[in-house]
């Protein structure tokens, strides 16, 4: 019935989070939105931008994958519906009430191989020694990126965390007036990775891609 009446106007809930503030569900022509105050958090635009990122790479349907930020899940749907991905895929996600909303509002418990990590991101790439194909960068509080994910000791994790010949996708920023520290991880990681920056994603998204080298330089 919300998804009926979903198209003649929007039918919205709300939950508090200490991290990302007020978060809002909306049903939305039939489709049902994770939003922030200020941005999209899962399955609307920023589904799109992800989903752009992943036409960019190669991947098999058995790599493993590692997705920092997993919201409400809307890229894991991708990757099982649209690219057929049957590997582990290891979601971390530091807020415990938007994994709640995941996993009883979008029913990512449902799917299999599915590892919800319960945790800050940045810690978990710190302490981790698993290894990874195709590692997604999606961290956001609202509409910001963290400082850290721009560090170089974020990116020597990655780097190790990285199997050779593996994928990053690194969603860098809306909005940017400047790409400077952007560019700053390029410069300081190409021994490590072969980049493609693509800016204007969906209009407003910066997304920074990376290929694993085979040996670094």
């Amino acid at each position: 019935m919300k998804k009926i009446l979903s198209y003649f106007w929007p039918l919205k809930s709300r939950f508090h989070s200490k991290f990302s503030g007020w978060l809002e569900i909306t049903w939305l022509n039939g489709k049902k939105l994770l939003n922030s105050k200020n941005t999209n958090y899962s399955y609307g635009s920023l589904q799109k931008v992800l989903r752009y990122g992943l036409s960019e790479v190669k991947f098999r349907p058995d790599d493993k994958v590692l997705l920092l930020g997993m919201g409400g899940g809307s890229i894991i749907k991708v990757l099982r519906e649209e690219y057929k991905h049957k590997g582990q895929i290891a979601a971390v996600e530091i807020d415990p009430v938007v994994i709640e909303v995941a996993e009883k509002e979008f029913g990512i418990r449902a799917l299999k191989d599915i590892k919800i990590i319960h945790a800050d991101a940045l810690s978990y790439v710190q302490n981790t020694n698993e290894s990874f194909k195709l590692i997604i960068i999606d961290l956001f509080i609202d509409k910001n990126v963290p400082e850290e994910c721009f560090s170089v000791d974020f990116w020597e994790k990655i780097s190790k965390l990285s199997e050779p010949k593996a994928q990053i996708i690194f969603n860098a920023g809306m909005d940017l007036r400047s790409d400077q520290k952007i560019r700053e991880i390029i410069s300081k990681q190409e021994r490590h990775f072969d980049f493609i920056l693509l800016e204007n994603v969906m209009g407003r998204n910066t997304l920074l891609l990376a290929l694993k080298k085979m040996v670094n330089v």
